[in-house]
């Protein structure tokens, strides 16, 4: 994400966000899946990490975790987990080739614009390592524009998402579907995503 009303967001409720994710990331099945998928101490990037919930169970299993995120203030409480080095970044800061063992994008993605979200997954595909892991969670729906909060969202049919993934060059590993609440009080359905690079 880039767009300032989004991240003034995330700033002014990084502590209410925070409370809300500890909750969800509470013996979170994908997360456990995706741990199992990386090598043991392999370089992870968590983007769009938020209050670093999940980089700080990727620490605890001993990797190495890269956490990055737009607003200053998740920053700020992801870099308080032990293991985890935390930089504020948008996604278009992300860059190089083959430097991760693996990528979790859980529910970040879905904050850019729809124009620019396959140059993004061509981005995170190029810099993970050959066979690399890579996590998505996406809000289902269609169409793009601000949620009650004013955060910018963009929304995919499992069938968009899936072309992506594959046009950008990931295989597709698994996926599940839900529905849950979110930070603006309503509950949304979404997909989560396995591949690998």
């Amino acid at each position: 994400m880039s767009d300032d009303a989004t991240i003034r967001v995330y700033d002014e409720r990084a502590a209410e966000y925070a409370t809300l994710t500890d909750d969800q990331n509470a013996d979170d099945p994908h997360l456990s899946a995706f741990l199992a998928a990386v090598p043991a101490g392999g370089r992870v990037l968590d983007l769009g990490c938020g209050p670093g919930t999940s980089a700080a169970v990727m620490a605890q299993a001993g990797l190495v975790v890269e956490a990055t995120d737009a607003s200053a203030e998740m920053v700020a409480l992801a870099d308080r987990h032990p293991g985890v080095t935390a930089r504020q970044a948008v996604f278009d800061d992300i860059a190089g080739e083959q430097i991760y063992d693996s990528i979790w994008a859980n529910f970040s993605l879905l904050h850019a614009p729809r124009v620019d979200f396959p140059r993004h997954l061509a981005a995170l595909h190029k810099a993970l390592k050959p066979g690399g892991a890579f996590f998505i969670g996406m809000k289902l729906g269609s169409g793009e524009g601000p949620d009650r909060l004013g955060r910018y969202y963009t929304y995919y049919s499992e069938d968009e998402l899936r072309t992506h993934l594959t046009e950008a060059g990931f295989t597709i590993t698994g996926q599940r579907r839900g529905r849950g609440p979110g930070l603006d009080g309503s509950v949304s359905d979404w997909i989560a995503v396995a591949a690998h690079a």
